[in-house]
């Protein structure tokens, strides 16, 4: 556990990182936990939350010390969740005290009056938004910290990092991050991709390919508690042409058979007949919550047992891994 402090003052931006690998159903707990507190959040998947706590200082009647406290206490002890708590004056500042924290949590407050303060003596590799080739070119030039990278010319950073990133290093090391916190749920889409190793031209490798990416995108969908309305299939070809359609479901679904059908429709559209594929992308899109969703009273016993059996591979796969029982055309590489 850990709590600290960096000095007094106001911090009003809130980022918070939920533990590697949290499941999705528990990521939306977190999400409502913290509506609890503002209507400003700001999902940042799979694992981190922006919140403005700016109208709920006057509200809570607390500031963002106890408000983060709170919080993390509401976490454990309703949802067994420990949280990385950073406040901040900005997203970037919030972030990079939170990055901070070790595992498996606490809570870190930058006042605004100490935000130099505490960036300077940290590497640049600590810097939120500073990627790793960045902070590598950093500190090939001697610019170990974000201390010194605060110190010197913007020009100078620019040099070394090119304009548009030079700027944004430049002005993160100091504390400054413009960006607002905007309310945002979770994706209004979800995507699964595959990159083939070669040109693939074989039509039975590509639907096995495409059965794959459906069932992952379907175990994407029920983790979430989500279906989607829509689902739309990208193949890109060998030269750098690509093709993409959408389609409809005829409800929204989250189910393997229904995105299979849609997406094997959306593949039979393409006529690729000896076209060489590179990669395919495919999408599910205008989600919505599964609980929203209108249920039809299906009389089809075969659909029926088909959606008992995908309920079962759900389990299996949840306690033994993903991918643990798949269909079998996905493992032969062959599908009609």
């Amino acid at each position: 556990m850990n709590e600290r402090s960096s000095g007094a003052g106001t911090a009003s931006v809130m980022h918070v990182r939920c533990p590697a690998g949290l499941p999705e159903p528990a990521y939306r707990q977190v999400l409502e936990l913290l509506r609890g507190v503002s209507p400003t959040v700001q999902a940042i998947p799979p694992g981190a939350v922006l919140v403005e706590l700016r109208g709920a200082f006057r509200y809570l009647e607390a500031d963002g010390r106890r408000i983060g406290e709170v919080v993390r206490i509401r976490a454990l002890a309703l949802l067994g969740v420990d949280l990385r708590i950073g406040v901040g004056q900005s997203w970037a500042v919030a972030a990079t005290a939170s990055g901070q924290i070790t595992e498996p949590g606490g809570m870190l407050v930058v006042e605004a009056d100490r935000t130099r303060e505490f960036l300077a003596p940290l590497p640049v590799r600590a810097i939120h938004g500073v990627g790793p080739q960045q902070a590598k070119a950093l500190t090939s030039y001697g610019l170990h910290t974000a201390g010194a990278v605060g110190a010197v010319p913007v020009e100078t950073v620019q040099r070394i990092l090119g304009g548009r990133a030079g700027r944004m290093a430049a002005d993160r090391a100091r504390g400054v991050d413009p960006r607002p916190v905007t309310p945002r749920d979770l994706p209004a889409s979800a995507v699964v991709r595959r990159r083939f190793e070669r040109q693939e031209l074989d039509g039975g490798r590509v639907r096995a390919v495409l059965l794959d990416l459906v069932v992952q995108l379907g175990a994407t969908l029920r983790g979430r508690d989500q279906v989607a309305r829509a689902v739309s299939l990208e193949l890109r070809f060998a030269g750098g042409a690509s093709w993409e359609r959408s389609r409809r479901l005829a409800e929204a679904s989250g189910h393997d058979e229904d995105l299979r059908q849609a997406a094997f429709r959306l593949m039979d559209s393409a006529g690729l007949e000896r076209a060489r594929l590179v990669g395919m992308t495919l999408r599910a899109e205008d989600l919505i919550d599964a609980e929203k969703a209108a249920v039809q009273i299906s009389m089809d016993r075969v659909r029926e047992s088909r959606l008992l059996a995908e309920k079962a591979v759900d389990r299996a796969n949840a306690k033994f891994g993903a991918g643990t029982v798949v269909p079998a055309a996905t493992l032969l590489g062959k599908a009609s």
